[in-house]
């Protein structure tokens, strides 16, 4: 029990009201912290907007728009009409569209595969324990990407060219009949050995990047249980460095639809490329080329969204898969 000189102790002094415990105040937070990865991530939100979702929007505009003579004799001034989805339903009824598709389809299916197999063949020799002048391999590898690709298909031009070409003089001075690399069968695996020779090494750089993220306890695991270096290598590295293999699919996919640079630069040396040779070229020509910037901006659209869609169904998949 509590002594007579501790409860008047405990008691408020005389004269002095008591009240309940009044409850604190809710404190404003000015704290801004929230703000700082958005503002980091605002010089790449401008350009982004700007160079690529403002264009984008605008082009998506115009294709619903067309230039209409009103006059018999067509001597007035063209105006600029609504005409809705009369851009899109020309361009999809035109079968040069879906040449131009299919012949991208299967330059994809052919140049991606042997890209990414040399691409992962050479980050697995640069990887491995036994492999010497990393550094000058990695560089030589490398260099093709920082080449233009206007430069690299130039370059590969001069190559490609029989009278010029020494390719071609070495092959006569064996007294053999030097290959037509811009032949109308030949000239899409020209264009494949372009594209091959300039992303190879990007992304050898991006899979040997991701093999340097995985513990070297692994490795010293597996060698303990008797794994030979292909066996690391087929169980250990190509499972863990699956999300970059995927990416650079990817950016590979994306890039096939998009093709252009390399045959829109050997177009002046051969007759088998056409202006409708892939959808971009034809959105090109119809666009730049005629003046037809509504029609071009439909076809620039539609090329847009089947891209979009690609690579959304290679995500889907390949994120089930895995």
């Amino acid at each position: 029990m509590a002594t007579k000189t501790e409860l008047v102790a405990a008691s408020p002094p005389a004269g002095v009201v008591t009240s309940r415990a009044a409850k604190p105040r809710p404190r404003i937070s000015l704290s801004f912290s929230w703000l700082w990865p958005y503002l980091f991530l605002l010089p790449f939100l401008i350009v982004f907007v700007a160079f690529f979702v403002a264009p984008f929007a605008y082009t998506v505009i115009q294709s619903f728009y067309a230039e209409k003579h009103f006059g018999g004799l067509g001597l007035t001034p063209p105006k600029v009409v609504w005409v809705g989805f009369d851009n899109y339903k020309q361009a999809l009824s035109n079968p040069d569209l879906w040449d131009g598709f299919k012949r991208v389809i299967l330059f994809g299916l052919i140049q991606i595969p042997i890209m990414m197999g040399l691409a992962l063949v050479f980050a697995l020799l640069m990887d491995s324990a036994v492999t010497r002048f990393r550094r000058f391999f990695r560089l030589s590898a490398f260099i093709p990407y920082a080449v233009p690709g206007v430069v690299a298909a130039i370059l590969w031009g001069f190559f490609y060219t029989p009278t010029i070409s020494p390719i071609a003089q070495i092959f006569r001075s064996l007294n053999l009949n030097p290959p037509d690399f811009l032949g109308a069968s030949t000239v899409l695996a020209s264009i494949g050995n372009i594209s091959t020779w300039e992303f190879m090494g990007y992304n050898m750089l991006i899979f040997f990047a991701a093999m340097q993220a995985i513990p070297q306890e692994l490795y010293e695991s597996a060698r303990i249980d008797g794994l030979t270096e292909v066996g690391i290598a087929r169980y250990i590295k190509v499972p863990m460095i699956s999300p970059a293999l995927r990416l650079g699919l990817l950016f590979s996919l994306i890039g096939t639809l998009q093709l252009f640079n390399e045959p829109e630069v050997l177009k002046g040396l051969t007759g088998a490329i056409t202006p409708t040779f892939t959808p971009n070229i034809y959105a090109y020509n119809i666009g730049i080329i005629q003046n037809n910037y509504y029609l071009g901006g439909a076809i620039a659209a539609i090329m847009g969204v089947i891209t979009f869609v690609f690579s959304f169904a290679f995500m889907r998949l390949t994120q089930r898969a895995s």
